[in-house]
């Protein structure tokens, strides 16, 4: 369908998908790109327009690194692990995940984990000690957390409890 079009059609169509997928939500480029090849937008067509978009500022890898890292941490609790490989999965460059997740330090992580383990050990209570460690092991993983990390949380999560009874 979209090959019948003139250029001038397909460049019009590649700008109004790109705006309507950026008032969705953040996306990288390479998102972007992949939606408009989806949508038959020839990449000779794509390219140039994703790269004006880029240098008008509407897209910004770097910007929509910072927002996932952001929202994964605050209200995800993912772990550095886990947040690179999202952005690498959405196609931004390594250079810029690092960028974005350098402050991320492992003490972050840690405490992340522990906060994360306390929560959900309050919920686990009636279950057996044994069931209640392989479940918070099981959510941790999950967000990314190291064995390390996981195991370090989960003691923190026991001790708490134990002195919130006393």
């Amino acid at each position: 369908m979209a090959r019948s079009l003139s250029p001038e059609k397909l460049e019009q169509r590649a700008r109004n998908v790109l705006l309507f997928q950026l008032t969705k939500g953040a996306k990288s480029k390479a998102q972007l790109a992949a939606i408009l090849e989806k949508r038959e937008i020839p990449a000779e067509i794509a390219q140039p327009i994703l790269d004006r978009f880029e240098e008008s500022g509407l897209i910004n890898d770097q910007a929509f690194a910072e927002t996932v890292v952001s929202s994964r941490r605050n209200y995800r609790g993912l772990s550095k692990t886990a947040i690179k490989r999202e952005l690498n999965q959405k196609g931004v460059a390594q250079e810029i995940i690092e960028n974005a997740t350098d402050s991320i330090t492992e003490e972050d992580d840690l405490a992340t984990a522990r906060k994360l383990a306390s929560t959900r050990f309050a919920t686990m209570s009636r279950l057996q000690p044994e069931a209640r460690t392989r479940r918070l092991f099981g959510y941790l993983q999950r967000k990314g957390y190291s064995s390390r990390v996981i195991f370090e949380a989960i003691r923190f999560a026991e001790v708490e409890a134990v002195k919130s009874e006393v």
